[in-house]
């Protein structure tokens, strides 16, 4: 670089104040809105890369292909059984498996009950996961009676003492002591494993279903040597599917299940069927709207720059005079204009550092700049876009001769290809302001909606007893919490059920077969529910009745499968089951040779996200629900809510001393399924607003330049009859077509991009006209106020001033 682009640098900040602040701090947000939004994305994508030999390790995944099921799709889960028997048939085959993890256990210690991160593991586990040590190893975990526990555990159980050879009291399906033999170093956060003990897993734990093809209960990984040898493996699946899950699954079981591998890496965004692709559109989403935020700011910058060098055209013929060849000119609005994007870089990551705390505390992160990483692609970045920003005008400028330009009235504008350019720059610009106007409305009507919405059950006063589906709980503990939550003077009503709000308890589904239908049937979720259910949840009821205690058959616990006994199904099971309506399904017996009788069809009931699909469900009736597997207590209460769940904690510590008390509203527990969308719409919003507003920027500079190079024009408009008003129309029009040409750009790319963001949801918005209508006026507004002050003060000008002017 040479001492002629300082100088130039130098001048342009000082002599062009306002010139300078737009176009490099436009440049600067850009950038800042690109790094937060690059760390984000790049963060989301970094889950179980910090594992050793992460590259080896894989999940295996069960995806089910039934008929209208609410579980088809993909899970990282498996049956507990499953890595037994394909070590049986695979010999030599490196796996493990992993059960329980966040809330997973409880840890006992000096009379006091804690829920900790407890997860269990074969002995196996460090011949797949390579966890960094502290103290000890992962060759303790080969006896039963072992346990490895992170260092911030070991911290607070141990304070400054050693750790290992200490007891510790967990109790998972039941209460052992275990002795600490290792401590490994805490997770990082970017890692979907919430562990924090490890303890060994009983060979053949006590489930009817460990071995049961079609239960999931945990979590299976395998590793392979190269990616040859996965690709080898899964191959082999549909022969040992069938094989295995015949007496299950029955004929060419791998037609409905099927198992496959999924890298770990990829775990965190991508199984099907899961939160996680929703994530995974969250995050691509994100990503390009960092991108697009930058793109915007680089063509703001390149425009601006290349408009605002016209006006140095006389400056290049006086240096051409003085001896200044082309390539030297070339060199030095290169090398200003990598300057100048420079101080802008440099801007961008203060701002992104500043903005980071707000960011992450409107999106509950915790991100850092990684400065190791940043600044390198920081300086490439600066090298390409001053490259970008300066090449046109040195090209254009270095070319003029400079006998023509000294002689000319005014400053050589770049022609009408330079206008096309600039207009052209412009409809880009704003097309992506307007697209992002249009998505920012979308995510924020969407996620309004979801809040807002009819779910089949009144929200407002409804609380879950989360703690008691604890298998620590005896049923007869669990009654009598019920029966005291329903004396408390605040509890109209109680219930209990395997299934509660916030998806809390078990998630079954089973075929129902059809009279007069050949095949199995399609396949519903069923939930087990105890007195006053539909009462507490303040249920609709379409058709027919609810259950209650004047008919026996009522009472599936005293009844056979062969028997039957009767059932109250759903609005959405009422097509699924072949019924016209409610009324015709009223009295109907399905389910073959395990006859139900639907009794009783009532409203949809959304337990779930509003992104998994409402499913056909029916509901069986116990009346003693607590001897089910798993039961959650739901209450119906009135006043304040603090003091109702004091209440109820008092009456469970003074019951169930052993296990933790944990409760939480109805609305807390679904607002746990709206965290992640509302994230991602406040960090679209704030990208999307700068986005806009440094197109604003743009426009404002750009009107700014020509205005001042139409001042003669003005000038002799006014002299010819033209009023203040003609002048202002005619400025602010020229800028209005290129906005206008913007929405051919703008909604396309918004239509696409938002159908393919609301595909995710079940329960969706409507995509209406009025969004993009409305995010094109807003543009036009937009557009007008901002070039309205430059057109008013333009037209207000003294035709003998603008004559004169130069």
């Amino acid at each position: 670089m040479n001492r002629f682009a300082f100088l130039s640098l130098y001048r342009s900040l000082t002599r062009h104040r306002l010139y300078a602040a737009l176009n490099i701090g436009g440049l600067a947000v850009g950038i800042a809105v690109f790094l937060v939004l690059g760390l984000y994305a790049r963060f989301e994508s970094s889950f179980e890369r910090w594992l050793p030999r992460n590259d080896g390790i894989y999940v295996l995944q069960t995806v089910w292909h039934l008929p209208e099921s609410p579980f088809n799709g993909a899970s990282p889960h498996t049956m507990g059984g499953l890595l037994e028997q394909m070590r049986e048939d695979f010999p030599g085959l490196v796996g493990t498996r992993l059960r329980g993890g966040e809330k997973g256990g409880i840890v006992i210690r000096g009379g006091v009950a804690s829920t900790e991160d407890v997860a269990q593991v074969d002995s196996s586990f460090f011949d797949v996961f390579d966890l960094p040590m502290v103290r000890g190893s992962g060759n303790a975990l080969r006896q039963p009676s072992d346990v490895l526990i992170s260092d911030t555990l070991a911290r607070r159980y141990f304070g400054t003492s050693d750790p290992i050879g200490q007891m510790l009291t967990i109790a998972i399906d039941r209460t052992d002591n275990y002795r600490v033999a290792g401590v490994f170093k805490d997770l990082p956060k970017n890692s979907d494993f919430n562990i924090t003990l490890l303890v060994p897993l009983a060979a053949k734990p006590p489930y009817d279903s460990w071995s049961h093809w079609g239960s999931t209960s945990l979590q299976t990984f395998l590793r392979f040597d190269k990616p040859e040898d996965a690709r080898a493996f899964e191959q082999k699946m549909p022969s040992f599917v069938n094989r295995r899950a015949l007496a299950d699954l029955g004929k060419d079981a791998w037609k409905v299940h099927q198992l496959a591998l999924l890298p770990i890496t990829r775990m965190h965004l991508e199984p099907q069927g899961s939160a996680s692709s929703s994530r995974k559109i969250t995050v691509v989403t994100l990503g390009i709207v960092g991108l697009l935020t930058l793109l915007v700011a680089i063509v703001n910058y390149v425009n601006l720059a290349t408009a605002r060098s016209n006006l140095r055209a006389r400056e290049v013929a006086m240096r051409k005079v003085l001896g200044a060849d082309r390539s030297a000119l070339v060199c030095q609005f290169l090398c200003e204009a990598v300057l100048t994007v420079g101080v802008a870089a440099l801007l961008g990551l203060i701002l992104a550092e500043l903005g980071l705390p707000l960011v992450n505390a409107a999106g509950g992160l915790s991100l850092t700049i990684p400065y190791a990483t940043v600044v390198p692609g920081l300086l490439v970045l600066t090298v390409v876009v001053g490259v970008l920003a300066g090449f046109y005008p040195a090209l254009l400028l270095s070319r003029y001769p400079a006998a023509a330009v000294l002689a000319s009235a005014r400053a050589p504008g770049g022609g009408r290809a330079g206008t096309r350019i600039r207009e052209g720059l412009v409809v880009f610009q704003f097309g992506l302001a307007i697209a992002f106007m249009v998505g920012t409305a979308v995510l924020v009507a969407q996620t309004r909606h979801v809040r807002q919405s009819d779910l089949g059950f009144k929200r407002e006063g409804l609380m879950v007893v989360l703690s008691i589906r604890d298998s620590l709980v005896e049923p007869a503990q669990r009654r009598a919490v019920a029966e005291a939550i329903r004396k408390l003077p605040s509890v109209s009503t109680v219930t209990i059920a395997n299934s509660a709000v916030g998806g809390s308890g078990e998630n079954n589904a089973d075929n129902v077969p059809l009279p007069g239908v050949a095949g199995a049937g399609p396949s519903l979720r069923w939930i087990v529910v105890g007195p006053d259910f539909f009462k507490v949840h303040g249920t609709r009821l379409l058709a027919g009745r609810l259950f209650d205690y004047a008919h026996r058959d009522d009472d599936a616990q005293t009844r056979t499968d062969r028997e039957g006994y009767n059932i109250v199904i759903n609005r959405r099971a009422i097509s699924t089951l072949g019924f016209r309506s409610a009324q015709e399904a009223i009295g109907k017996t399905v389910g073959g040779d395990r006859p139900r009788t639907i009794i009783g069809v009532v409203e949809d009931m959304r337990f779930f996200s509003p992104r998994e699909p409402n499913s056909a469900t029916y509901y069986i009736h116990y009346r003693e629900p607590e001897k089910a597997s798993t039961s959650v207590v739901s209450a119906r209460f009135t006043g304040d809510t603090r003091t109702t769940i004091d209440a109820v904690r008092a009456i469970w510590q003074r019951t169930v001393p052993q296990v933790p008390f944990e409760a939480e509203t109805a609305e807390s527990q679904l607002g746990k399924f709206y965290e992640a969308d509302d994230r991602a719409t406040r960090l679209f919003g704030i990208g999307a607003g700068l986005a806009v507003l440094i197109g604003c920027v743009g426009l404002w500079g750009l009107a700014s330049y020509n205005t001042q190079m139409r001042i003669k024009e003005i000038g002799i408009r006014k002299t010819m009859g033209a009023s203040s008003t003609d002048i202002a129309r005619l400025l602010v029009g020229q800028f209005l077509r290129p906005v206008v040409l913007a929405n051919l750009l703008a909604w396309p790319l918004a239509f696409v991009a938002m159908r393919t963001w609301l595909a995710g949801f079940d329960d969706r918005i409507a995509l209406s006209p009025l969004f993009f209508i409305g995010g094109s006026l807003l543009a036009t507004v937009i557009a007008v106020l901002t070039v309205l002050g430059q057109s008013l003060r333009a037209s207000r000008a003294a035709p003998a001033w603008a004559l004169r002017h130069e």
